[in-house]
Parts: C-alpha cells; sequence; structure tokens
C-alpha cells in the first residue's frame, strides 16, 4: 500500500524540483519563483518549513544534497546560468545577506553560456565534487579544493556532450599503454599505436568542438523548449567516475568515462532502438562529421563507433527522435550489470540494463604483477566482444501518455518513480521472475474510473 502526504501551498509558483537528503528527513523544493525552502519530518509524519529564501535571480531548475560526511550542503542550478553552493550553519555571520536563514551561499559557479537544467553531487567515494549540464550542451566537472570552506571550486573537466569522442574503458588500457602517453613531463614517451590515436583524435575533437560550437549556440533558442538535458552519477565505485546524460533532442544518453587525461564515450543509448553495443576501437579522426537527427544513432567525426540493432517489434531505427528530460543510474547493489532509467518528451519511462566489458582494472594489473606484460592475447587487439559495454531496454511505459519529467530509483535500486504531465508519480518494481510491472500510482485528483488495462501489463526483462 502507498502511503502519501500532501504540503499544500509549497510555493507560490510551479514547483520545479523536489529533493530528498541522505536520509530521508528532510525535503529541499525550488519553484519558478526563485526561492528554496527546506522542509523537515516531525513525529507526525508532517513536513514543516525549516528554511526559505530567494536563491537565483532566474526561476530553479534543480536541487541536489551532498553526502552528510562533506555536511549540509545544497546545489542549486538556475536558469540564470549558474549553480550555488548552499551551506547549513547554526549561527550564521549577521552581516551576510542570508543572515535570516541559517543557509549560506558559500560559492557561485558561473561559467555556463547557457541555462543550467541538472546539477548532481558525485557519489562520496570520490571526494566532494559534482556535475553540471546546461543548454549549451556542456557538461561541467567541478571539485572543491577548499574543504570546509567550500569558497574555492575548480573546473576539472568541460566536454560538449554532443561531440565527445569514443573510447575504451580505462580497464581496456594497460598500465603500460597508460604510460605511455606523451607528458610534458614524460619526453621519452612514445606517441605510437594506440597512443598516437588518442592524441591525433583529442586534437581533431578540439578543432569539431571550435567549429561547431557557435552553430550549436545559433540554434539553442529553437531546442530550449523542445530539448532535454540530463545528468546521473554511476554509484559504483568500481568502475570510476561515469556519467550518463543526456542533451538537446536527439534522444541519446551517453555513457562517458571522466579521466584526467582524456574523457571519453563507453556507449551511447538511442532512445529509438532497443539494444546497443559499443566497440572499444577507435575510430579514424579524420572522418568528417555528419548529422543524422531523424535516426536513433548520430554519425559524426567523434561519435561512437555504435552498432545498434533493432529487434521485430521495436521502434524502427528512422523513426523521429524526442528529448531525453530525465536519466537516473540505479545504485547496483551487488549486481553483476547496471540499470539505468529515462524519461522522455514522447511520454515513455525506459529501463536499460547494462553489462560492462570483462575488462576491468584488476585484471591487468594482475597481468603485469604475474609478469604477463598486460592483456590476455585474445583481448589484446580490444575487438573481443568480452570487451565491448552492452545495453538493452528491458522495460518501456508509455503510461504517462505525456511528457515524463523525472524518474528516480529508490536507495537499493529495486524501485523505479517516475513524475510526468499528467500529474501522477508512478512506481515501477521487478517480481521474483525479473518482470517489471506497474506497482501504483499517485495523484492530486482521483484517478479515472475506466483504468487502461494496459496499467496491469507485465513487461518481461531479459536476461
Amino acid at each position: 500500500m502507498i502511503q502519501t502526504g500532501l504540503i499544500p501551498n509549497a510555493h507560490s509558483d510551479l514547483v520545479t524540483d523536489a529533493s530528498y537528503d541522505f536520509y530521508g528527513q528532510r525535503l529541499a523544493t525550488c519553484s519558478l519563483d526563485q526561492r528554496i525552502k527546506v522542509w523537515e519530518l516531525d513525529e507526525n509524519n508532517s513536513w514543516n518549513v525549516e528554511d526559505d529564501w530567494k536563491a537565483h535571480d532566474a526561476a530553479i531548475s534543480k536541487l541536489n544534497w551532498a553526502h552528510p560526511e562533506f555536511g549540509s550542503i545544497i546545489a542549486s542550478a538556475s536558469f540564470d546560468r549558474t549553480v550555488k553552493i548552499w551551506e547549513q550553519v547554526s549561527n550564521p555571520d549577521v552581516e551576510h545577506q542570508h543572515s535570516s536563514t541559517r543557509w549560506v551561499e558559500r560559492a557561485v559557479l558561473s561559467d555556463p553560456k547557457g541555462t543550467v537544467r541538472s546539477v548532481e553531487f558525485a557519489p562520496h567515494h570520490f571526494g566532494l565534487k559534482l556535475a553540471m549540464i546546461s543548454s549549451d550542451n556542456t557538461l561541467r566537472i567541478y571539485e572543491c579544493v577548499e574543504q570546509p570552506a567550500l569558497t574555492s571550486w575548480q573546473m576539472v573537466d568541460e566536454l560538449d556532450v554532443q561531440t565527445i569522442v569514443q573510447g575504451p574503458s580505462p580497464g581496456q588500457l594497460s598500465r603500460a599503454q597508460t604510460m605511455a602517453l606523451a607528458t610534458p613531463t614524460q619526453t621519452h614517451g612514445s606517441l605510437d599505436g594506440a597512443s598516437a590515436s588518442l592524441v591525433a583524435q583529442a586534437l581533431q575533437q578540439g578543432l569539431q568542438q571550435s567549429t561547431n560550437a557557435a552553430a550549436q549556440r545559433q540554434q539553442m533558442g529553437n531546442r530550449e523548449a523542445d530539448g532535454g538535458w540530463c545528468l546521473s552519477w554511476c554509484k559504483d565505485k568500481y568502475w570510476g567516475e561515469v556519467i550518463a546524460a543526456g542533451c538537446g533532442t536527439n534522444g541519446i544518453i551517453k555513457i562517458i568515462q571522466i579521466n584526467s587525461r582524456r574523457s571519453t564515450t563507453l556507449l551511447s543509448l538511442p532512445a529509438n532502438s532497443n539494444t546497443a553495443t559499443s566497440t572499444t576501437s577507435i575510430p579514424p579522426p579524420s572522418q568528417p562529421q555528419a548529422s543524422s537527427s531523424g535516426t536513433g544513432l548520430q554519425s559524426e567525426g567523434s561519435q561512437p563507433d555504435l552498432r545498434a540493432s533493432t529487434p521485430s517489434g521495436s521502434s524502427p531505427s528512422n523513426a523521429p527522435t524526442t528529448a531525453i528530460t530525465s536519466v537516473s543510474w540505479a545504485p547496483s547493489c551487488g549486481r553483476s550489470y547496471h540499470l539505468i532509467a529515462t524519461g522522455g518528451r514522447d511520454g515513455h519511462v525506459r529501463i536499460w540494463k547494462l553489462k560492462p566489458g570483462n575488462d576491468g582494472l584488476e585484471d591487468s594489473e594482475n597481468s603485469d604483477e604475474e609478469g604477463g606484460g598486460g592483456r590476455d592475447k585474445d583481448d589484446s587487439d580490444g575487438e573481443g566482444e568480452d570487451s565491448k559495454w552492452t545495453a538493452v531496454v528491458v522495460a518501456d511505459f508509455d503510461h504517462h501518455r505525456s511528457v515524463v519529467g523525472r524518474v528516480e530509483w529508490n536507495i537499493t535500486g529495486t524501485v523505479l518513480s517516475s513524475a510526468g504531465n499528467d500529474g501522477r508519480v508512478r512506481l515501477w518494481k521487478a517480481t521474483a521472475g525479473n518482470v517489471w510491472r506497474s506497482a501504483g500510482s499517485v495523484g492530486v485528483e482521483q484517478a479515472d474510473a475506466t483504468a487502461s488495462a494496459k496499467e496491469n501489463k507485465d513487461v518481461e526483462m531479459e536476461s
């Protein structure tokens, strides 16, 4: 049974986001009224306003709490093209402009050239980092360099999501290959083989980004209303800093490996195809850029060498694309695969099952320690089937029949919730037989008496 509560008149305008803290005892909400409110759950299971303040000069799009080991910290993203860092203090400075509240503005990140649509702190084992994505199609990663002051944040990576190159996962490169990358302090490094390809492709990527940035910004006005910008961190420490991100109207979610040397795309998830397979080979850097916005896959010079097949009964590859408005990476909780949920403007909630390639860092390190000189011979070319990331859609629901604005997993990654413009929050859960089905819905208004029989339709989960 679903238990619900209602907070009437929470804001004076449309509520754009709501985010629970780590313990689920406090709730932060934001709105078009440019204000942030923090609510606390009392012993009577009622939500009471703890703090309320004007946070931005434009509508606020997204909120996110940092892990409690760093303190009570909230990041807010806004249409004023900034992300602000807020910290709760017991005795705020009386001279501070927000002295009427217990939340103090610690930092303002103003690098985005477009409206900031999503912000999310990294899992705590990576330190105090956050990622943001804005309507300029750029993913930016920041790290706090002054803790616990929270006043100084350094941008450690800036990626154009649409043009980021395809590359192997870190485990695909042996330790010897990694050390062979030449740097200004490594004059002995030889630029041959895979290393030369990496450097050449990185240069090509920079050229493409510079030549296409102006054209993309000119088209931004047409994409603002119909686009979607979203991101979600991988919660699993083993695979390193990996982010699922989407931008614009192409309907593609990219799985991006964040790396201090060169961040790359591991896999792309097209909205109008039910399967996706990445290759670990690096495409030639001299391929000309080509647009194929009418397909589930884009063909660009820096686009992944992605081979996606469409099973019978699924959407054709030339179906119109639609923007993905929300993405959520489920906690793995010991699973050998990952689950990623997406919500789009087409009203569909999709659940992707991702299987990483068997090219972990441990295998490479063990081979070095045993004197094997790197990977096994079968995997040395990077083209083995076990080295590829694969993905398949295991559930596809269109019950909202309107734009899906948000998808979110529970703490164990076993229950998915989605919110749509139909005014309902719907829950999805897998049964013991790995069959995804509706687990109920909640709405402010009474549901129609003639509920569609499709509500109870099961969706088989592929093995």
